[in-house]
């Protein structure tokens, strides 16, 4: 047990460690997550001595038409399964049953899987989650589906975004896809938006990276790719920032896109494991200088 305390406060960083012994000291890092995710990942870069600049290419908001989200609520009973594939999903999902007074306890009769730290939000609003795959992906979820029996007879839930103004990333049709090829039936609801933000907004942040004066350019996301793209003429603008990405999708859609990413986060059920990374990459080059 000593060994594992151990492990844990030297993972930690103590908040009075002076900034420049830190990791990412003077690093600036862009933070171009929706504003509900943003925090959360910007305080891991804090911890890190980074200096996060904000700049959401995105944003995740609630529907503009509730037909079809209120139709699969109302027949919540009739789902085997419900699988959350972001924390908007979740939260999106139970307001919704909120608004329209469906009790929680409805969703009990269902099997309900969610991933990474999402479990915690899952819990927060029905204290219930049944399944978290070991691999906190998509295909983390079909391998765990994969071994139960009986799954080709079952009904599934997938509570997705609605993509507006930006070409939809393949993460949900690619998992939709691989779950009705082991025979499940899977019902796909619109259960909040993502879209793209006004970038006219972004004058100071666009300069500052074609100035070269961010280090590193942070995506949780492919959406966030596909939106940041947008706001550039050419990679030139970009070229002297070092591209990081939060798992292996994000990254290999990246670099579908033309991107050179340079730092990958191995643990990807957490913000935490990401500013690690990106901390451990600067360690790594100064070290090795």
């Amino acid at each position: 047990m000593a060994d594992k305390q151990m492990h844990t406060q030297s993972r930690e960083i103590n908040l009075l460690t002076a900034s420049r012994e830190l990791p990412l000291y003077g690093k600036r890092i862009l933070v171009t997550a929706p504003r509900n995710y943003a925090y959360r990942l910007s305080e891991q870069i804090i911890k890190q001595g980074g200096l996060p600049v904000l700049m959401p290419t995105i944003e995740t908001c609630y529907l503009s038409n509730y037909t079809k989200l209120d139709t699969a609520l109302y027949h919540i009973g009739e789902f085997d399964w419900i699988i959350f594939t972001s924390r908007n999903g979740i939260t999106a999902f139970f307001h919704r049953m909120n608004d329209l007074n469906i009790p929680i306890s409805v969703v009990q009769k269902c099997q309900l899987c969610a991933l990474g730290k999402d479990a915690e939000s899952l819990l927060s609003f029905c204290n219930k989650v049944d399944l978290i795959p070991t691999e906190s992906s998509p295909a983390g979820i079909v391998a765990e589906l994969a071994k139960l029996p009986q799954i080709h007879e079952k009904k599934v839930l997938i509570p997705a975004p609605e993509v507006v103004g930006l070409p939809e990333p393949d993460v949900v049709p690619n998992l939709i896809t691989d779950l009705q090829q082991l025979g499940i039936e899977v019902t796909r609801v619109p259960t909040y938006i993502t879209q793209g933000l006004n970038t006219s907004i972004y004058s100071i942040e666009l300069n500052l990276i074609r100035q070269g004066i961010i280090d590193v350019i942070a995506f949780s996301s492919t959406a966030e790719v596909e939106s940041f793209l947008t706001m550039f003429n050419s990679q030139s603008d970009y070229e002297r920032c070092i591209i990081a990405c939060f798992g292996p999708y994000t990254t290999a859609n990246a670099r579908k896109l033309g991107v050179n990413v340079s730092i990958v986060a191995k643990d990807y059920s957490s913000f935490e494991g990401f500013a690690e990374a990106i901390a451990e990459f600067f360690t790594l080059t100064s070290s090795s200088h």
